[in-house]
């Protein structure tokens, strides 16, 4: 039977791996998926004595983990206790790596994932998207690091996208607002050039008059 890893993660102790049994087929034999498993307080000691003990000398020598169809619910089993469960998207990828001698460090997956286990009186989580990372510094990530989507009428998105495409096609349309503004500004019309006609007689008769002058 194929072991499916888990990383556990405890909001205020150390993270700690454990291994549960997976009733995955014989296909995915093999493949390693990780994520991040949130307990209560409560839970993280009942697991890490579990981990540390014989498995004859603790009280909870059983642990699973199973989902419902839509794969985001749960129940999670210690020992003769069951606790709910749910799939939730972290906002970020948290790499794990694993090392056999504390100095060079190994990348075993890419974590996108978190499983949380919740008492029974704990209110569901709302929605599939956690809104907070695994470190402090991601707190409330999905509101505070992440750019609002545009409040936009998706028809007038439509129609300016056409217009551009239109524009770039030397193809503009009757209803569009580049024709709109083309229409709206009116051609002056042409007037005839009074002032340089009348500047041009008087500079005709001034040379007239100059060269009579002169001759004079």
């Amino acid at each position: 039977m194929a072991l499916r890893k888990l990383v556990a993660h405890f909001w205020k102790t150390p993270p700690l791996i454990g291994c549960i049994p997976s009733s995955s087929s014989s296909t995915n034999q093999g493949m390693e998926e990780q994520f991040v498993l949130r307990v209560p307080p409560s839970v993280a000691e009942r697991i890490d004595r579990l981990l540390n003990e014989t498995a004859s000398s603790s009280h909870d020598q059983s642990l699973n983990l199973s989902f419902s169809e839509d794969g985001r619910n749960g129940t999670f089993v210690i020992g003769d206790d069951q606790f709910p469960a749910s799939l939730l998207d972290l906002p970020s990828i948290v790499e794990s790596y694993k090392t056999y001698d504390d100095n060079v460090l190994i990348k075993t997956a890419d974590i996108g994932q978190m499983i949380m286990i919740r008492e029974d009186g704990d209110p569901a989580p709302d929605g599939m998207e956690y809104r907070h990372g695994v470190t402090p510094p991601m707190r409330d990530a999905r509101k505070r690091r992440f750019r609002r989507e545009p409040d936009l009428n998706p028809e007038l998105v439509q129609r300016v996208e056409k217009d551009l495409l239109n524009i770039m096609n030397d193809e503009v349309g009757e209803g569009s607002a580049h024709n709109t503004m083309k229409k709206a500004v009116v051609t002056p019309a042409t007037k005839p050039d009074v002032s340089e006609a009348g500047t041009n007689v008087g500079e005709h008769e001034r040379s007239d008059s100059d060269e009579s002058d002169y001759s004079i």
